[in-house]
């Protein structure tokens, strides 16, 4: 995962002149960055044992989901 977050940030480094509004325009993100992501992506499912075929949308869910069942675990145990 510290690699293919690293490869997102090299990727970004490429362009120091684009914002990230830029950056992240759908119609016209860097191939490179397009890339890196897919690749972070892919690692990140893998890693939680999702599907491949889940949505960004069912992806956000889930790790909303994951930081909020940490945070009850979290504030639990300084009871």
């Amino acid at each position: 995962l510290n690699k293919t977050g690293q490869a997102i940030l090299n990727a970004r480094k490429l362009y120091p002149e684009a914002s990230f509004a830029d950056l992240y325009d759908t119609m016209y993100m860097p191939p490179e960055l397009l890339k890196a992501h897919e690749a972070n992506d892919k690692l990140v499912l893998k890693l939680y044992g999702w599907s491949s075929n889940l949505t960004d949308s069912e992806i956000v869910a889930n790790l909303f989901k994951m930081y909020e069942q940490a945070n009850k675990s979290h504030r639990s145990s300084k009871k």
